[in-house]
């Protein structure tokens, strides 16, 4: 399959899993891109990062216009989360490809294992 068609059909399935489930876009996007288009360990989280942002944005939007959204809540996991994307934005170049991996990769079994609990 062609490159782009592959990063389209990526976008799209990135774009149906943020939108129903509030987020996980990353979680497909970081290993597709790794395995399938062969983008580099740290690339592929910042570049990850770089395209759940606006799908974040769009499904912001939906669920605010449906009233949704725990205004409080979202104020104060934003200020949290600001404080821990610039941290984790500066930590992710001093931390290996290896254990970058294993550590996306143990975060997503301990949310998984989380969420079946």
């Amino acid at each position: 399959m062609n490159h782009k068609i592959k990063s389209s059909v990526l976008g799209l399935a990135a774009g149906v899993v943020n939108g129903l489930l509030g987020s996980g876009g990353g979680t497909i996007l970081v290993p597709f891109m790794q395995k399938q288009l062969g983008v580099e360990q740290h690339k592929s989280h910042a570049t990850t990062v770089a395209v759940v942002a606006p799908l974040c944005l769009v499904s912001a939007f939906f669920y605010m216009s449906n009233q949704a959204v725990d205004w409080w809540v979202l104020l104060a996991v934003s200020a949290g989360g600001v404080i821990g994307g610039i941290i984790g934005a500066k930590v992710l170049n001093k931390i290996s490809g290896k254990w970058l991996h294993f550590l996306f990769g143990g975060l997503m079994i301990a949310s998984g294992v989380n969420m079946l609990l």
